[in-house]
């Protein structure tokens, strides 16, 4: 292959779901090995040293032991000895450029090339990726310049990725975005669908010692649902004031259908709540019981506190108001929202569970653990010992080769089924994750037609 095919044909996956790297650049030769860089501290009064490497495929070189780095914003942090960075943006070439700005000639060296095929027909109802190059070059020069920054919710940037959900394209989104310099405030694996968000620069400096933000070689946060995934966390809430009378309380929570009221002196300030045990309590003490005599503790949490940890708190209290990205109460979670927002997982589920516990019958009935092993793990280096450790995606693996799919003698085709069960391993990381998101609209029925497929040709 040419150097000119091969650069040709890394260009659409730089734009459609991975992070670029050092290596990118050096194998387009917008860097080359021994190139020397530096990281100018200005009000620090410091400027740290460095080299680009090829070993490990493209480092940076710290001058200082000779280690080598494939993440920027690592060697930045080593050479400075603590905090954040964004690496793209501290180290400069001789020639004055930034690594951020040679990532962006890549990019739009990607963006020129022609779309690959069968793509430019999606482009009526999902933009391409070099459409949302250009989206996001313009967010990114916004934040930029101090205009007016991106702000859309985060089903529409879902939409910028022809999804509906965050399971499938989690990851791409946060590389696209960390491509060209940018996140999203708040993070929108952090908030529900309807939430605002907007399109800000990665910090250039953070006293945080783990970066969310540059290029991603920092630890990832496992997508567990937050508190601001409940639609109700950013809603907004409807308080009362602290000298507000009793009567004025439970007419708000009759005419809202309320069950409890936040009593508020300010968007910041909580001073409790009343709910209709505490106003019954208050009253059997006293028929002219005050709002104050009513108002119980109200707990806070942020929205982007983990919602496994809160649930205990809400099962105990019933409520919690939850402090948004800007401090202020942005809404209240009550058990009935949580079990809104996931009774509707439980059928895909269970449903699941059952193709799951299926296909390893299949496999452990049809195929020894050697057959299994040469296709799952060749190289040796899981250690596969039974059939339990094998994952869906393995079961997956095994029913695409096509030695394998032949062994089973069904008469049906091994690539259209296959694909479908892929298409499942995602729905299903999504509700092992119990991901709040609303599931593809054929989600269940895919489930249960391979559900029938496996009945009817293993039973």
């Amino acid at each position: 292959m040419s150097e000119t095919e091969s650069s040709t044909s890394a260009h659409p996956y730089l734009l459609d779901g991975r992070r670029v790297t050092i290596g990118d650049l050096l194998e387009a030769h917008l860097l080359a090995a021994g190139d020397k860089l530096t990281f100018h501290r200005p009000r620090k009064n410091e400027t740290h040293h460095a080299e680009v490497s090829a070993e490990g495929g493209g480092t940076i070189r710290l001058p200082a032991g000779g280690k080598v780095y494939r993440s920027p914003s690592r060697a930045a942090g080593v050479a400075v000895g603590s905090g954040s960075f964004d690496g793209w943006s501290a180290w400069q070439t001789d020639s004055g450029l930034f690594l951020d700005a040679l990532r962006q000639q890549l990019l739009d060296q990607a963006a020129a090339q022609p779309q690959p095929a069968g793509e430019a027909d999606k482009t009526a109802r999902v933009p391409t990726a070099a459409e949302r190059h250009e989206w996001l070059k313009s967010a990114r020069q916004a934040a930029d310049t101090g205009a007016e920054l991106v702000s859309l919710s985060v089903r529409d940037l879902l939409g910028w990725w022809g999804a509906t959900g965050r399971g499938a394209v989690r990851e791409q989104i946060e590389a696209e975005l960390a491509n060209h310099g940018l996140v999203t405030q708040p993070p929108f694996e952090q908030v529900n669908l309807e939430s605002t968000i907007q399109l800000v620069r990665v910090p250039s400096e953070s006293a945080s010692t783990a970066s969310s933000a540059g290029d991603g070689e920092a630890a990832v946060r496992e997508p567990g649902p937050t508190v601001g995934t409940i639609a109700s966390s950013m809603a907004g809430v409807t308080g009362i004031k602290p000298a507000a009378d009793l009567d004025e309380a439970v007419t708000q929570m009759l005419l809202n259908d309320f069950s409890q009221l936040p009593v508020m002196s300010g968007p910041y300030k909580v001073i409790g709540a009343v709910t209709w045990k505490s106003i019954a309590q208050a009253r059997h003490r006293n028929g002219e019981s005050t709002l104050a005599q009513a108002t119980v503790e109200a707990r806070e949490v942020r929205y982007d506190h983990d919602l496994i940890d809160v649930l205990p708190v809400i099962a105990q209290h019933d409520f919690v108001l939850v402090r948004g990205p800007k401090n202020d109460i942005a809404g209240i979670v009550t058990a009935s929202d949580v079990a809104l927002a996931y009774g509707t997982l439980a059928s895909p589920f269970l449903l699941v569970g059952e193709l799951d516990q299926r296909l390893r019958a299949l496999i452990t009935d049809r195929y020894t653990l050697a057959e299994v092993t040469a296709v799952c793990d060749p190289n040796h280096t899981r250690n596969l010992a039974s059939f339990d450790a094998l994952t869906f995606g393995d079961y997956v693996r095994v029913l695409s080769n096509p030695a394998c799919w032949q062994q089973l003698g069904w008469r049906l085709d091994r690539v259209a089924v296959t694909r479908c069960l892929d298409d499942i391993r995602k729905i299903r990381n999504d509700l092992m994750h119990f991901n709040p998101d609303p599931l593809p609209r054929n989600a269940e029925p895919r489930v249960r037609a391979v559900i029938d497929i496996l009945r009817t040709y293993t039973d």
